[in-house]
This record gives structure tokens, sequence and C-alpha cells, in this order.
């Protein structure tokens, strides 16, 4: 290498022979390293962007006044059921006026009550679903979706993958998985 360095003109003309050699063998052939390193840099900033919009804003007094009211139709309708058995026991009279006043809503109204009311607890519900604690499931599912974009980024097929990102859990994913793998 000394000889070839002082014909070169030095050894820095070694090391820039070498790098024209690979930037004209990289026109031929991708750099198998290099597209990893891209796909994994592109995951993560995909990772970091979905990640920022949902970091949650710190609350003010309003977040806390509304978050409060929100907490209150529940209670209300399960004391307030409660209270028109009370009230039938205590005036009878005025229970039966009450209610024959209610028999006279038109029932395309009941269904609008009936709807808003769903709608109300179903959103709680998603709302409470959505912002559970704990270890989300779907982080595996996610790390495995990384590193098939990995493999793919490569150029090759996806090799064997070990644990839950193979499917073991799943049947389903794991056919589908060993299917993809026969292609």
């Amino acid at each position: 290498m000394g000889m070839i360095a002082r014909v070169l003109g030095g050894p820095g003309a070694v090391t820039a022979l070498g790098q024209a050699a690979r930037g004209v063998a990289e026109v031929f052939t991708p750099n198998a390293t290099r597209a990893l390193e891209l796909a994994h840099d592109s995951g993560q900033a995909a990772l970091a962007q979905h990640g920022a919009e949902f970091v949650q804003a710190p609350q003010g007094w309003f977040d806390h006044l509304v978050n409060g009211l929100n907490r209150l139709p529940r209670p209300m309708l399960a004391l307030g059921t409660l209270g028109l058995f009370v009230y039938a026991m205590a005036d009878p009279d005025g229970f039966g006026v009450r209610m024959a006043g209610l028999a006279l809503v038109p029932e395309p109204l009941w269904w609008l009550l009936g709807a808003i009311v769903a709608f109300y607890f179903g959103a709680r519900e998603t709302h409470y679903l959505r912002h559970r604690a704990g270890p989300v499931a779907a982080g595996g599912a996610a790390a495995a979706l990384a590193g098939a974009d990995a493999d793919a980024g490569a150029g090759g097929r996806a090799g064997p993958r070990t644990g839950a990102a193979a499917g073991d859990d799943n049947p389903a994913l794991a056919q589908w998985m060993h299917q993809a793998a026969d292609r």
C-alpha cells in the first residue's frame, strides 16, 4: 500500500480514489447500509411527527370547568331516575300529571333525545378508550412495521422474525407473513 500511495501522490489520493470508486459503484448498486439508515431515519421522523400531534397542552381553569360539567350528566340521570320513584311515592297525582305530559311528546323527539344521549355517552367512552393509561399494544406493531420498512428499503425481502413481531400471538398475521416470505 505504501508504494501505491507514493505512485498516486500520497495517502489522501488513495482515499479520494477509493471514494470515487465507491461513488461509481453506488450508481449501479445502491448502498444497502445507507438505505437502511435512511429508512430508519424516515421512520423515526414519522414517529416523532405523529407523537407531536398528541402532546397535550396544559389545561387551564376553563378546561377544568368543562371537564367538571361533562361529568355531571351521568350522576344527574342516575339520581334523577331515583328521584322519580321518590316523587311518585310522595305525590302520585303530580307524578301522574307530569307523566301524562311526557306521553304527549312526539316520537321523533324521543328518538332525537336518545341519539343525543347515546352520542354523549359514546363520545365519553371513546375519549377514555383513547386516553387510557398503560402500555399501548400498537407500539409493538409500529416497531414491526418499521422493521419491515427497513428490510424493504434495503432492496431485499423481509427476513424471518422472532417473537411477537412474527405474529406468534396472531395466527392471521403469521399466515400473511409466511405467504409474503414465500413470494
